[in-house]
């Protein structure tokens, strides 16, 4: 584990989400499941940690009770090749139960937020044609799941021209 690893508290899924999240990228495993000692009522022999590794990133997942929430002030930012990755990304994180959001994001049905973006999105929505980065930045805005040959036609003002047509 390195010097700083991200440690993400759930009520009673660490196991069940870290399951579902290193099936989802290459480089990705589960490396340890702690159980809990019989000391802690109630609780002996239940799933305490799961140290996982996703995407070559350290996690620790705890089963930390019903007082620990997700915010969307902490998200997982997932920078994708191609828009099939997109695709498969999204589908597998809103199934049962997970909920799209605006612009690239959703939360996953344990209620951990992502960002599921095109590794083009930064060139696009900053790019040196300053007319074409607020065309890409508007068209972002209006979408749920992102779509990157829309995002492109919209930087190249492509959408612009159709429209006038």
């Amino acid at each position: 584990m390195g010097k700083i690893t991200t440690f993400l508290t759930y009520n009673d899924q660490a196991e069940e989400a870290t399951r579902l999240y290193t099936s989802l990228f290459k480089d990705s495993r589960i490396k340890s499941v702690t159980r809990a000692p019989d000391a802690i009522a109630g609780q002996g022999g239940k799933v305490l940690t799961v140290e996982f590794t996703l995407a070559g990133q350290d996690y620790v997942a705890l089963n930390g009770g019903p007082s620990f929430k997700f915010a969307e002030g902490i998200s997982l930012l997932v920078s994708c090749e191609d828009q099939a990755e997109i695709d498969r990304l999204w589908e597998k994180l809103t199934a049962n139960g997970g909920k799209p959001g605006p612009c690239g994001w959703l939360t996953d049905k344990f209620g951990l937020s992502w960002q599921i973006v095109p590794s083009v999105l930064m060139k696009l929505i900053g790019g040196a044609d300053k007319a074409g980065a607020e065309r890409a930045t508007k068209a972002m805005l209006a979408m749920g799941k992102l779509e990157i040959n829309k995002l492109q036609r919209a930087y190249d003002g492509e959408e612009v021209a159709a429209a006038k047509r």
